[in-house]
């Protein structure tokens, strides 16, 4: 791989893929697969994967950080879900090393355009899973703006699920933020800053392990130039993407997600059926 243009054009692409992940507690990396399979035609799904989690892995980490600050983020059931998330993070990184490109591609624009869809036509209600189970726990957040969030969530059946989500993002290299913030903000009651300021602090530990995997296969040693790039822009976006995150509304989150969702898959299928 070799980087396409000036440094600083991948330093700008970093900076607006990090303020748009923090914004909405995705990393970017949904975004960023999609451009860089369209900037670089010839590598393979192993190092795409491999720059987009660096760089959401650095976003990320910039990314909590600044909810922190933020106090949005709940902690409590953030560990639990960063630790499930681990295991499936290690075999998705292994895993997607053996998929060819056009199969990786028909795959993400699939699961893009199913996430998108389901954010478009879900109900505006939350319908909290298993409240009667047991692990079902109570949450109050209280942010650095005095905002109250009280919630309910059966803590047991969200580590379970955590665990393929960190297989999947981890395969596709778009982290976990799309599929977690829609699982928490559907299924366990969690408020939509809640809930992107808490998917940013699990997908920070996800990434990692990724990452880490990345670097033992040695998928970084025609990558580390552009991985770089990006990601000190991403550190540059995630406080710009945190501030934004306090002057738009919950609703406007998800929506902005279902869109872009929904564009990069259709692009996505577009370029596979051509192939």
């Amino acid at each position: 791989m070799s980087t396409v243009g000036p440094l600083l054009e991948l330093v700008a692409l970093g900076l607006i893929v990090g303020a748009y992940g923090t914004l909405i507690g995705a990393g970017g990396g949904f975004v960023l697969v999609p451009l860089l399979l369209i900037i670089y035609p010839h590598d393979s799904p192993a190092q795409i994967t491999a720059v987009s989690l660096g760089v959401v892995f650095v976003n990320a980490s910039a990314g909590s950080l600044s909810y922190y600050r933020l106090r949005r983020a709940d902690y409590r059931t953030g560990w639990w879900l960063a630790a499930a998330t681990l295991p499936g993070a290690v075999l998705g990184s292994i895993v997607v090393g053996s998929i060819p490109r056009v199969t990786f591609e028909l795959i993400m624009g699939v699961a893009l355009l199913g996430v998108g869809g389901y954010l478009v036509m879900r109900p505006h209600a939350r319908m909290p899973l298993m409240l009667n189970a047991p692990f079902v726990v109570e949450r109050t957040i209280i942010d650095s703006s005095g905002h109250s969030y009280s919630y309910r969530l059966n803590l047991g059946l969200a580590v379970f699920l955590s665990v393929g989500v960190g297989f999947l993002s981890s395969m596709l290299g778009i982290g976990g933020g799309i599929l977690h913030v829609p699982l928490l903000t559907t299924f366990f009651g969690f408020p939509e800053h809640v809930a992107t300021a808490t998917s940013h602090f699990t997908l920070m530990f996800m990434s990692g392990a990724a990452v880490a995997t990345h670097v033992l296969e040695g998928d970084y040693t025609a990558t580390l130039r552009t991985t770089i790039a990006l990601a000190l822009g991403a550190v540059a976006g995630a406080p710009i993407g945190a501030a934004l995150s306090e002057r738009i509304e919950g609703r406007w989150i998800v929506r902005l997600l279902a869109v872009a969702l929904g564009i990069v898959g259709l692009r996505l299928l577009v370029v596979a059926a051509t192939a």
